[in-house]
């Protein structure tokens, strides 16, 4: 089952162009250790939160753009082989010099796929989610999430993705569990919807606001706590073969 390595970083905007050559440049290394797709969105339509929020999750700064961005493989055992030869490549540890970002507020962890329908690739925006999830309330997480998958699919998304927190740690500065006010007992989920393009995106959440057919019972997470954004893919392994 697909395994994920989720991101959110803050990025100077005027540093931009710098942040996709070190993108593409990382991206050479890491799928010659075994990365199969590496996307990299830029923050559009980022609401700022009652509770939290993306800019929140990363301290972001006057001046700085927030990332949401993701790794994928195969599986966690084929994330684990390729963490450590991360680890082993100089190559990497003279690359993590020269970054241009503040890497000491960036938020990442890996997470397990708990659902993964339809094809990624080729859209030109997402939708990313961090939310926590009580543990006990796992299973009716997922039937909203398989709900709302179908409902997503038929409005024109190309790919929604739940990925649940298996390896998330607690960070000096900045993480996960600190972005979503997470307590004991909960677990992080990590989400994106791939959309085909904005105009599509933006009438699927109209037709879901103005819906009447939200359901009665209660929801299985603290809505307050989660956080989501617009974003725009700038790198796509997937479709720059370069």
């Amino acid at each position: 089952m697909t395994y994920f390595e989720g991101f959110v970083t803050p990025v100077p905007t005027a540093n931009k162009d710098a942040y996709l050559a070190h993108a593409r440049e990382a991206y050479d290394l890491i799928r010659e250790f075994g990365v199969t797709r590496m996307v990299e969105t830029w923050g559009d339509d980022i609401p700022e939160g009652k509770h939290t929020d993306f800019r929140r999750a990363v301290e972001a700064k006057d001046g700085e753009s927030v990332l949401f961005s993701w790794f994928e493989y195969p599986d966690k055992a084929a994330r684990d082989a390729v963490n450590a030869r991360m680890m082993e490549d100089p190559r990497m540890e003279q690359m993590s010099k020269s970054m241009p970002f503040d890497g000491k507020r960036m938020v990442y962890g890996g997470f397990a796929s708990i659902l993964d329908e339809g094809e990624g690739g080729g859209g030109t925006y997402t939708d990313g989610f961090v939310l926590a999830v009580p543990d006990a309330k796992k299973d009716e997480y997922r039937a909203l999430a398989e709900k709302m998958a179908k409902v997503f699919r038929e409005q024109g998304a190309l790919r929604v993705v739940e990925a649940a927190s298996d390896d998330v740690k607690h960070g000096k500065q900045t993480d996960y569990y600190r972005a979503v006010k997470a307590e004991d007992g909960e677990h992080i989920v990590f989400s994106f919807i791939e959309w085909p393009d904005k105009t599509t995106r933006d009438a699927a959440w109209k037709t879901n606001m103005e819906s009447d057919s939200a359901p009665d019972e209660p929801m299985p997470f603290d809505g307050k706590r989660m956080f989501w954004g617009g974003f725009e893919p700038v790198f796509d392994s997937k479709e720059d073969k370069a």
